[in-house]
C-alpha cells in the first residue's frame, strides 16, 4: 500500500539525531526517499540513512551550517544532484539555549547564535528550496517551531523571539511561494528527546511541573509527534498554508 509520501524526495535538516531522526524514519515509512542533513553529527546521520535504506528507500547525507548561505546552497545542490528534486523540506534544525536557566544569564553570543540558526537558517533553507520548488510548480515546506510563542520564555527570551520569527517567515514565504508551494509551521511543546532528558532543570522538577500544566498529563516521545509533521508534509493538509499548528497536549491552552 502506497504511503502518504510515496516516491517523494524529502530533505530533513538536523536529521541525524533526536526529533529529526524520528522525522526521517517516519517519512521513509511513508514511502519517501530522504536527504539527511547534519552539521556535526555525521555518525548519527549515517546511521539514520542506513535505517532508511533498510526500509527499502534511498537515502543520502549532506553536511552544512544552515546559518551560512554558501553552505545552504551547497546542501541544496547536493540533494538535487543526487535526487533531481526536493518535494518536501522539513526545517527541523533549531537551538534551544538549553544551558541557560535565567534571562539574567543571557550573552550576546547566545543571542547571535540562536537567531542565526533558528531564524536565518530557516529562512535560507526555505529561500533556496523555495526558488526551485516555484520553478517546478510544486513543493511543501514544514518548519519546526515551538509553543514557546504562546507564553514566551523568561528563561531564554532570544529563543522565543527566534520562534516568533519563524512564524513570520512562514507567513511571508507562504505568500511569496503560493500557489505552488505550501509553507506551515508545527509548534510542539516539550518532546522527550535525549537532549531534553539530560537537562538539569528537566531532571530536577521542570518535567513534573510541565506535566502538571498539560491537559493530557504526558510528555511525548519524538515518534508520538511525527504524525503531525506527516500531516503538514502530505496531501492530507493540501488546503493549509501560512499556518501555525500547536501540538502540546493542551499546555497553556488559549481561546479562539
Amino acid at each position: 500500500m502506497a504511503g502518504r509520501l510515496q516516491d517523494k524526495v524529502v530533505l530533513v535538516t538536523g536529521g541525524g539525531r533526536g526529533f529529526g531522526a524520528a522525522i526521517v524514519e517516519a517519512v521513509a515509512k511513508e514511502g519517501a526517499d530522504v536527504a539527511v542533513h547534519y552539521n556535526s553529527s555525521a555518525a548519527g546521520a549515517e546511521e539514520v540513512a542506513k535505517n532508511v535504506r533498510a526500509l527499502g528507500r534511498r537515502a543520502m547525507t549532506t553536511q552544512g551550517n544552515i546559518a551560512n548561505w554558501s553552505d545552504v546552497k551547497r546542501v541544496v545542490d547536493d540533494v538535487y544532484r543526487e535526487f533531481g528534486r526536493i518535494d518536501v523540506l522539513i526545517n527541523n534544525v533549531g537551538d534551544v539555549a538549553s544551558g541557560q536557566m535565567s534571562w539574567r544569564d543571557i550573552t550576546e553570543e547566545s543571542i547571535d547564535h540562536i537567531l542565526a540558526v533558528d531564524v536565518k537558517g530557516t529562512m535560507l533553507m526555505t529561500h533556496e528550496c523555495g526558488l526551485r520548488m516555484v520553478e517546478a510548480k510544486s513543493g511543501v515546506v514544514v518548519n519546526i517551531g515551538s509553543h514557546v510563542v504562546i507564553n514566551g520564555s523568561p528563561r531564554a527570551p532570544q529563543y522565543a523571539a527566534a520562534k516568533y520569527g519563524i512564524i513570520g517567515l512562514t507567513k511571508s514565504y507562504a505568500a511569496a511561494l503560493g500557489p505552488y508551494v505550501r509553507v506551515n509551521t508545527l509548534g510542539p511543546g516539550f518532546i522527550e528527546t535525549e537532549r531534553t532528558m539530560n537537562r538539569e532543570d528537566w531532571k530536577s522538577g521542570r518535567r513534573q511541573a510541565y506535566i502538571d500544566r498539560t491537559l493530557l498529563k504526558h510528555v511525548p516521545k519524538p515518534e508520538e509527534i511525527v504524525g503531525s509533521v506527516l500531516f503538514l508534509a502530505s496531501e492530507d493538509s493540501n488546503h493549509i498554508t501560512g499556518e501555525f499548528l500547536v501540538v502540546n497536549g493542551g499546555y497553556g491552552m488559549v481561546g479562539a
